[in-house]
């Protein structure tokens, strides 16, 4: 029995039973791919069936507005890839009248989709045999053809590339995919994979020189940056109504087009007297005499390459806030629950805090 054969038989007896496995559908396939990058399916399972019930077609969605495309990921970091997803939606539907290409090359060439995900989109929506190859599928060929170098390297993820294409069955070139990729999420996991009673391990190059654990070979992780950010929760009460001033990131950094509060970032770990006695302190409050209601711990925030060190500074200000930028702007205190804000601060306000709190 040949490789492909055997994976494809493995997959059918042990492989989860998912929605987007269920649909030839290439919007609801589409959806999944995108959500499932960088995610794991524990966690990106009930964010797609949110998307599929509240967006059915991609009409719906490229109709929607970014500002409620947002809210629905918050949580799911990586936030450029709900924008790429909302400007690939009005794409498809002005541009290709609703209908997703069929064609590798075509697919490619939309925002978002680069090609791993045209590959899938071809292969599980149209049958096309386009190898797929991601992370699941570089640690499984990596292990069981022996691929002794670093797969951070673009000639050896060709090399993977070329590998996996000529595995692929043109018969059912998804079915295979997918059954690489499943093998490597429950099979050839990358600690502890469960090599004894693996249906590969006879032919496996891992497996038999005991190199398991050091396959696939990576390069060493780029260090960890950190940030200090101090955000000042500006709370306003007018008419019995309480008001609190929101900044939306638009500038080329992370959490882009999400919604936080003004802050002061520092470069290293400032002390409470020291944020209030600074400039950008008395600067900010230039025209009003703020009351600090209270003053966080520190929230540890990890990012992929970031570590952020957050402290919050609930204030309450008589008048309002004078010759605020632009993306800076007051609402209600309750209509923050509306806007996609970042994980930390959704954590915070959970917390109930001194001047959010009802």
């Amino acid at each position: 029995m040949n490789f492909s054969s055997q994976i494809i038989n493995w997959y059918k007896e042990n492989k989860r039973d998912l929605p987007w496995r269920e649909t030839g559908d290439p919007y609801k396939i589409w959806l999944s791919e995108i959500i499932l990058q960088q995610t794991r399916v524990e966690q990106g399972l009930s964010y797609y069936l949110d998307f599929v019930n509240s967006f059915p077609t991609i009409q719906s969605l490229a109709k929607a507005t970014e500002d409620r495309i947002m809210k629905k990921w918050q949580g799911l970091g990586y936030y450029s890839r709900a924008r790429n997803m909302y400007y690939t939606a009005k794409v498809i539907v002005n541009e290709y009248n609703g209908v997703f290409p069929d064609d590798f090359s075509l697919l490619k060439k939309l925002k978002g989709i680069g090609d791993y995900t045209a590959a899938a989109i071809a292969s599980f929506a149209f049958n096309k045999p386009n190898a797929v190859v991601d992370g699941n599928v570089v640690r499984v060929i990596s292990r069981i053809f022996g691929i002794k170098q670093s797969v951070d390297i673009p000639g050896t993820k060709n090399k993977i590339y070329k590998i996996v294409s000529k595995l692929i069955t043109n018969k059912e070139p998804g079915l295979f995919n997918q059954a690489i990729m499943e093998f490597g999420e429950l099979q050839c996991v990358p600690r502890n994979p469960k090599c004894e009673d693996c249906c590969m391990n006879h032919f496996c190059f891992a497996f038999a020189k005991n190199m398991v654990d050091k396959l696939p070979l990576k390069k060493k992780k780029n260090s960890i940056k950190n940030r200090y950010l101090n955000y000042i929760i500006v709370n306003f009460i007018k008419n019995y109504r309480n008001y609190i001033y929101v900044r939306k990131r638009t500038e080329a950094d992370i959490w882009k087009n999400l919604y936080d509060f003004p802050s002061i970032e520092t470069k290293a770990n400032l002390n409470q007297e020291e944020i209030l006695s600074s400039s950008e302190w008395n600067t900010f409050f230039r025209n009003t005499e703020p009351v600090v209601k209270g003053i966080s711990a520190v929230f540890k925030h990890q990012l992929t390459h970031q570590t952020l060190y957050v402290r919050f500074y609930e204030v309450m200000i008589k008048s309002p806030l004078q010759n605020t930028p632009l993306n800076v702007r007051m609402i209600l205190k309750n209509e923050i629950k509306k806007l996609a804000i970042p994980r930390v601060i959704d954590k915070y306000i959970e917390t109930k805090p001194f001047c959010l709190t009802e």
